[in-house]
């Protein structure tokens, strides 16, 4: 495949591969930023996602646009793994296959927003904030290390372990969007039922043909990479 891509329509919606170069990575606390050429890529709605396909490794991996300046596309990653860290050590002229944009993202026509994340759950928040315009933003980390993720969002208000981010939401916070660890999420959702939540699970392809994101929901079974990441409740 040529850096030019193909456009290919999966679970009913279009997305492009390309090859696309490094710009450059850097440290963000215990994270890596990792930016890339955009190419032909659109950069999508914030909390739809990306597959970045490592360097030496079978499948990609899924990754939430973190920041989508001119012509370039930013994600920030966690090196937890073999995959996660083959990408964080990505240095500038080297050039990965990127699938995407994928999946649904955050409804953006809210009346007040308000961003919440745990960890590396911030990693789609600059763009969506970018995207609202700007947002209130509530952020928890498991050490004042990682909390140095903080300065994507310089206006939130942050906390960090053993407090809980939860701990941070008003009696009415609105709009609630939010990425975080599960235990996180099903906090968020019982204080906000119709909080709008972005799940993870592990995908192989990105586009429903694996069946590798299947979570229970609600008595049903959806696959976050077609039905989510973002999913939310009746009101």
């Amino acid at each position: 495949m040529n850096r030019a891509g193909e456009t290919v329509s999966l679970g009913g919606r279009d997305a492009r591969r390309q090859l696309l170069p490094v710009l450059g990575t850097e440290p963000v606390g215990p994270y890596t930023l990792v930016r890339l050429d955009r190419g032909r890529l659109d950069a999508g709605f914030p909390g739809q996602f990306f597959m970045l396909e490592a360097p030496g490794r079978v499948l990609p991996r899924p990754m939430s646009l973190c920041q989508a300046p001119d012509g370039e596309l930013a994600f920030l990653l966690d090196p937890i793994g073999p995959g996660t860290r083959a990408l964080c050590a990505l240095e500038p002229g080297q050039s990965i296959h990127v699938l995407g944009p994928l999946g649904n993202g955050f409804d953006l026509s809210v009346e007040r927003p308000l961003l919440v994340a745990g960890g590396i759950g911030i990693a789609p928040m600059p763009y969506l904030a970018h995207a609202l315009g700007g947002a209130p933003a509530l952020l928890g980390f498991r050490s004042d290390r990682h909390a140095d993720a903080a300065r994507l969002l310089p206006d939130a208000e942050v906390v960090v372990e053993p407090r809980l981010v939860t701990e941070l939401l008003p009696e009415d916070p609105g709009d609630v969007l939010a990425c975080g660890p599960e235990p996180m999420l099903d906090a968020v959702r019982a204080r906000v039922p119709t909080a709008q939540l972005a799940w993870e699970a592990p995908m192989a392809c990105g586009y429903g043909a694996c069946y590798g994101c299947v979570v229970e929901r609600d008595g049903r079974y959806v696959r976050l990479c077609i039905e989510g990441p973002v999913l939310q409740d009746a009101a």
